[in-house]
């Protein structure tokens, strides 16, 4: 699952919205589910595409970066780098599964790692 998990977050630091779709959707099933601290959550390729074209406009230049993650019973954690240009970084805490294709189904981000 790392792969996809890479992918997808390879996105959020991809700066043209035809190209974080492009991504995105070698990443995501069509039905997959998003949620973070940020939104309630997400569906779908085009909508979570358009909801990661939004954190590329509010902080260009920023990346993401999964720099760590294991799987466990199906169900994968990860841990992802958010870097700033001004040197700000942020860490989330995210937890994937997949379907039989190694497609992301559903991503359930938190604030930092859980031990804040």
């Amino acid at each position: 699952m790392s792969n996809a998990l890479n992918g997808f977050f390879d996105a959020w630091s991809e700066t043209d919205p035809a190209g974080q779709l492009i991504l995105i959707a070698k990443a995501v099933a069509k039905n997959a589910r998003y949620a973070d601290p940020r939104t309630d959550g997400v569906e779908g390729v085009e909508d979570i595409a358009a909801y990661v074209a939004q954190f590329a406009q509010m902080a260009p230049g920023a990346t993401a970066e999964v720099i760590a993650s294991e799987t466990r019973d199906g169900v994968t954690r990860a841990t992802v780098r958010f870097a700033m240009p001004g040197g700000m970084e942020q860490l989330g805490q995210y937890f994937a599964e997949t379907d039989a294709a190694g497609l992301l189904t559903r991503i359930v981000g938190f604030k930092g790692t859980g031990g804040e």
